[in-house]
């Protein structure tokens, strides 16, 4: 008859191998037959008994699986596990969860053992590399007697679905940054370059009052001298604009360069909303697209996630004129512009840097690109042969001309950030505080 749900365990079939060499020295020494059979008599009653203390019960074992609202991307997320033993013996569990296929774990498995009629909770981590959504299969839970040699298959459909968001964790770290940075070392209050006034009211004139303010419709209607007044401008607009094109799929440590640019622009918008700015966000490759206009209300940050939620590059190269031509077209107050982008060489710059400085005389423009990393192990590695020569020649080279596209932008005007992929957000973020405490923008 065939059991439902039932498995063999190896310590069975260690036991049969050992029979069955019993059985074969018997045939040279006859009195250890009548031990081979007494031995075979046993294991059969034994994998009896331990099948029939498994399967008496219908309730041996219940489990659920308990996740998070949301993954965060980049980070350790925990899944917990519940499970209640109902037999009234000690019993060895192997449990086996269908993760999302999106981890590559095809050896996933953990051992317990839970006392009689007792519960058991515990939590595995998994990291996630990509946004989008997670979907969980069963969860299956194999039980095993003190005798360990049948086991009995539960099954939990389970069947769940999880989304992964840019990285909430890395928010609320750098958050605590940013606000200890500001309380340390404060905001240096410097004199503002250019116009950064908004108009309050209409007064009327009095002396010492600038006579470029003078309000002509209203000085005729009211006939004495009306002036507006103006207030300093408290928050300004911040854009995270986010290249989303080829330069930036490529990996490091599992997450591509769009995904380090998305989590530091989440971590900026929630720095700038809580330093009273504007924030905003809008993404190009071909086109520009993903928009989030910069205000300061609070839903603001619940935009800017589903915006970013599931974001993915298009493997095209990146339109910069149309990013240029777009900007002058629908942002018309002077912005603080953040752009996360790739240049791996002077040439590739050259060719966007008409564009690049056309958006740089009317927004204050910060460029982020990034170092490659295992270039840099290359260049600080020994090279023991000519192979090894030529590509640290290579890498060198690279490395040269990324300083060089630093020096080129400074140059021109343009804020640059050349970080690596993990210093990202903390870099993007003093750069912020920076160009604040300096009254650029």
């Amino acid at each position: 008859m065939k059991i439902k749900n039932l498995y063999i365990e190896l310590y069975f079939f260690y036991a049969i191998v050992a029979l069955v060499v019993l059985f074969v020295l018997s045939f040279f020494y006859e009195p250890m037959y009548n031990l081979s059979i007494a031995l075979f008599l046993a294991l059969t009653g034994a994998t009896l008994l331990d099948i029939f203390v498994l399967f008496f019960t219908n309730k041996g074992i219940s489990a659920k699986r308990i996740l998070p609202e949301k993954f965060s991307n980049g980070d350790d997320n925990p899944v917990e596990i519940y499970i209640k033993n109902q037999y009234s013996f000690q019993v060895r569990i192997t449990v086996i969860d269908e993760i999302p296929f999106q981890f590559q774990k095809r050896d996933f498995g953990i051992i317990k053992k839970i006392t009689a009629n007792s519960d058991l909770g515990f939590k595995y981590m998994l990291r996630p590399t990509e946004r989008g959504e997670y979907y969980f299969g069963k969860l299956r839970i194999y039980v095993q007697s003190p005798l360990n040699l049948v086991s009995r298959r539960f099954e939990f459909s389970q069947d769940q679905m999880i989304p992964t968001y840019p990285s909430f964790v890395q928010l609320r770290k750098f958050d605590l940054i940013a606000l200890a940075y500001k309380n340390e070392f404060g905001l240096k209050k410097v004199r503002r370059i250019g116009h950064t006034m908004e108009f309050e009211q209409i007064k009327e004139y009095i002396s010492g009052d600038d006579i470029r303010t003078i309000n002509w419709k209203a000085t005729a209607k009211r006939n004495q001298l009306m002036v507006n007044k103006y207030q300093d401008e408290k928050s300004q607009p911040i854009y995270s604009v986010i290249d989303k094109g080829r330069v930036m799929k490529m990996p490091f440590d599992g997450l591509c360069l769009l995904d380090y640019a998305i989590n530091a622009a989440l971590v900026m918008s929630s720095v700038t909303i809580k330093n009273h700015d504007k924030t905003g966000l809008f993404c190009f490759s071909k086109i520009v697209e993903n928009r989030v206009v910069a205000e300061r209300r609070t839903s603001q940050m619940a935009l800017i996630i589903n915006a970013l939620y599931n974001i993915k590059t298009d493997f095209k190269e990146s339109d910069f004129g149309r990013l240029y031509a777009d900007i002058k077209h629908s942002l018309h107050q002077r912005s603080l512009l953040f752009l996360y982008t790739n240049f791996e060489t002077l040439e590739g710059l050259e060719r966007q840097l008409p564009y690049i400085l056309a958006i740089a005389k009317q927004h204050v423009l910060v460029v982020i690109f990034f170092e490659n990393t295992e270039l840099q192990e290359l260049i600080v590695k020994e090279a023991t042969n000519i192979k090894e020569i030529y590509n640290k020649t290579i890498a060198e080279k690279f490395s040269y001309e990324k300083r060089q596209i630093v020096k080129e932008l400074e140059k021109r005007g343009v804020f640059p950030i050349l970080t690596k992929p993990e210093n990202l957000t903390i870099n993007v973020i003093n750069k912020y505080l920076e160009i604040k405490s300096r009254g650029i923008i």
